[in-house]
């Protein structure tokens, strides 16, 4: 069965169909979008290799013309440097304004292509076909495109909506388990700020989304979807309450900053982490109820994610050193510390000018260096 979530924004709606085998329909789907029958799919080589022949066939079949960008894997793909090389192998097609991007992987290359069709020829339509549960849930949907910098992550991009997102369940068949549980730190990271129910529900069965149950991984897949997508249209541009969707984020983003981006810590497994600070955090400045952050932590543990700093390579870290790359989030106003708090699980909030002093003791206490 496929599901289409819309996302309605005011002369820009696009569905998000959720489905297994969705790929094999891609030309059939793609082709009334395209002026013209020619694109150009942005994959990295793990997903080519897994993926690649089979949807670039569908898109002939279909009568598409497809050329294929073929990039490094990883997330220092998702650079200045790697947005150079793609805009340059974008112009070297010779696309036109008319013409489409098809960003056809995980979260990195959704993000790049995203952003490269953001600013190509002033900018071009694109269509998401993410191939990782955290792309599928999260990154793909709602036109926040960017790449990372020595500074931070994402801090230089733009909102630019896709036309199409397909999120094909099977392609979740290859993911390996790592990436699974990392898709999984955005599921939960859902539940946590806004919906009790589903966080329920993924007590009683993450263990099978994890597993790739189809039943439980299409219900879970699909409510983080309805979630994003009502956000989006009543905040498509983070004024507001779309700053919900970091929470656990600013913590994550500074950890990740930490350990340089790399394998040590993916984003999905810092995400998990940031959750579980921000719900002891929120405790610690009397906001939440202690066992609501017990619970928070035990269900992210579940999945395998690590919810403590000394469970990260690399760890002891700064406190200082957090606190500084906290100051570059995108959420921060005039240098004070913003965050995503919790009162409660499924219910988060936006807390501004959170006190550097409070949050440096809270992560000399969960074990950063003074």
């Amino acid at each position: 069965m496929t599901h289409a979530v819309p996302v309605a924004l005011e002369g820009r709606s696009y569905p998000v169909m959720i489905g297994r085998d969705l790929i094999d329909r891609a030309g059939a789907l793609v082709r009334p979008l395209l002026r013209r029958p020619t694109t150009a799919v942005v994959m990295d080589r793990s997903v080519a290799a897994l993926h690649g022949d089979r949807l670039l066939r569908v898109l002939e079949a279909g009568g598409i013309t497809a050329h294929s960008i073929v990039l490094p894997p990883g997330e220092e793909t998702k650079s200045f440097e790697g947005l150079a090389d793609l805009s340059d192998r974008l112009l070297a097609l010779e696309l036109d304004r008319s013409d489409f991007i098809i960003a056809f992987g995980g979260g990195v290359i959704g993000d790049l292509a995203g952003f490269a069709a953001a600013i190509f020829k002033r900018g071009i339509d694109f269509i998401q076909i993410p191939t990782t549960l955290l792309a599928q849930v999260d990154s793909s949907v709602g036109g926040k495109t960017a790449i990372d910098t020595p500074r931070g992550k994402n801090l230089i991009g733009a909102f630019h909506q896709p036309r199409l997102v397909l999120a094909d369940l099977a392609v979740l068949d290859t993911l390996p388990d790592r990436e699974m549980a990392c898709g999984y730190g955005e599921v939960i990271k859902y539940a946590l700020l806004g919906d009790l129910a589903f966080f329920v529900g993924l007590e009683a069965d993450g263990a099978k989304v994890l597993a790739r149950d189809d039943g439980p991984l299409a219900w879970a897949v699909r409510r983080c979807v309805e979630m994003k997508a009502q956000i989006v249209a009543e905040d498509e541009r983070e004024g507001g309450r779309r700053a919900l969707l970091n929470l656990g984020h600013t913590f994550g983003h500074a950890v990740e900053s930490a350990t340089g981006y790399g394998e040590d810590l993916k984003h999905g497994e810092a995400v998990g982490l940031g959750c579980a600070l921000a719900f002891r955090f929120s405790v610690r400045l009397g906001l939440c109820a202690g066992q609501d952050a017990v619970r928070a932590e035990r269900a992210i543990a579940a999945a395998g994610l690590p919810t403590h700093l000394r469970a990260v390579p690399g760890h002891p870290f700064r406190a200082d050193d957090l606190i500084a790359s906290m100051a570059q989030d995108k959420k921060a106003q005039g240098g004070a510390l913003t965050f995503v708090l919790a009162r409660a699980i499924g219910d988060a909030f936006v807390a501004k000018g959170v006190d550097a002093a409070a949050l440096r003791a809270f992560l000399i206490d969960e074990g950063a260096l003074s």
